[in-house]
């Protein structure tokens, strides 16, 4: 599976890139919010880095292999839990994803159905769907900066601070932003248990700001 390219890129329209790698030219499709990001993450030199997901699409007489890019890890992350809805697959994400990721989480999280409603290819029984599997199970996607170590509670492990101030780090928050909002929600939140809940209590601190 290719999991990262690094090359020039050859070719652009509105939905996927050439990329050059050692003389071999590889296309990539990209998400539209994606896209929209595009540009001040290619080099002087027309050199990027993608992470990109890998899989093959399957007809009837053939199997095409495709690749979808993301920028970093925690775009690729959110598009495969995305996918675990049924009925959608890459094909249909690479679509959805016409929104900032931090929106789209928002209104999963918020049950907003009107929002869901408005990415291509989601209809209102689709919208309910990504509801039921995903609400409250995607608000570290929710604190992802769009644009573009704390101290544990006593009594838990260290590593449910780190690793949560490791993903808030990759979303662009400063390590000692991210610091003081994982302490507040810990204080918050003394039972929490796992990464996971602790990023979703530092994500609904956030939304009442």
């Amino acid at each position: 599976m290719i999991a990262r390219i690094t090359g020039k890129v050859s070719e652009k329209d509105a939905c996927r890139l050439v990329v050059d790698v050692g003389g071999v030219s590889y296309e990539v499709l990209l998400p539209q919010m994606v896209m929209q990001r595009l540009e001040g993450c290619i080099a002087q030199d027309g050199s990027i880095t993608l992470i990109t997901y890998h899989y093959y699409q399957v007809e009837p007489s053939r199997s095409t292999p495709v690749l979808i890019g993301f920028l970093n890890e925690i775009e690729k992350e959110f598009f495969e839990t995305f996918i675990t809805v049924s009925g959608i697959g890459p094909k249909a994400a690479l679509r959805a994803f016409n929104k900032p990721i931090s929106e789209i989480a928002r209104a999963i999280d918020e049950a907003d159905i009107v929002f869901l409603k408005s990415l291509p290819g989601i209809g209102q029984q689709r919208a309910r769907e990504i509801i039921a599997k995903l609400q409250n199970k995607v608000g570290k996607f929710g604190l992802v900066k769009d644009a573009g170590k704390a101290q544990p509670a006593e009594g838990r492990a260290p590593d449910i601070a780190e690793e949560a101030q490791a993903v808030l780090m990759q979303l662009e928050y400063k390590k000692a932003e991210a610091a003081a909002m994982i302490r507040k929600a810990m204080e918050r939140s003394p039972e929490i248990q796992t990464t996971e809940d602790l990023l979703n209590e530092v994500y609904k601190q956030r939304k009442k700001l």
